[in-house]
């Protein structure tokens, strides 16, 4: 191909065309076969007689066994730590919130009885007030 058949007539194409590669990645599933794949090969190349094959590989699984297990129980362990902790911060804080509640709602009941109580004085001083108005006008 030539380098002038990338140029449109009127304005010319300054860059070289380029590839596009589209590459799929490879799943859990050839993973498993290249596995599969692998340990059938190794078990017909192996020195070893079957017997001697069959313990070690018993022998392996169950160390592969117990390394999942102290795996498991040390995240699990760590899983429950976590949680307790978690536990405890939202307890705390759930105090904390119905500690202001209270607090919140205790000062606004003894503003209410404050506000009930010099409306109950300034109705007293009214009524006085009011009193000793009629009595100074039936006296004039």
């Amino acid at each position: 191909m030539d380098e002038y058949e990338w140029y449109d007539d009127d304005e010319p194409y300054l860059r070289e065309p380029y590839v596009i590669v589209e590459r799929n990645q490879p799943g859990v599933g050839s993973f498993l076969i290249g596995l599969a794949l692998g340990a059938g090969v190794a078990l017909l190349l192996d020195p070893q007689s079957g017997e001697e094959t069959r313990r070690e590989l018993a022998r392996r699984a169950r160390r592969a066994q117990d390394a999942a297990k102290d795996f498991v129980e040390d995240v699990s362990g760590t899983v429950a730590d976590k949680f307790q902790e978690v536990r405890a911060t939202v307890e705390e804080r759930i105090e904390a919130t119905l500690d202001a509640v209270d607090d919140k709602k205790r000062r606004v009941s003894n503003a209410f009885h404050a506000g009930r109580a010099a409306a109950r004085e300034a109705r007293g001083e009214l009524e006085q007030r009011i009193a000793e108005s009629k009595a100074a006008y039936k006296d004039s």
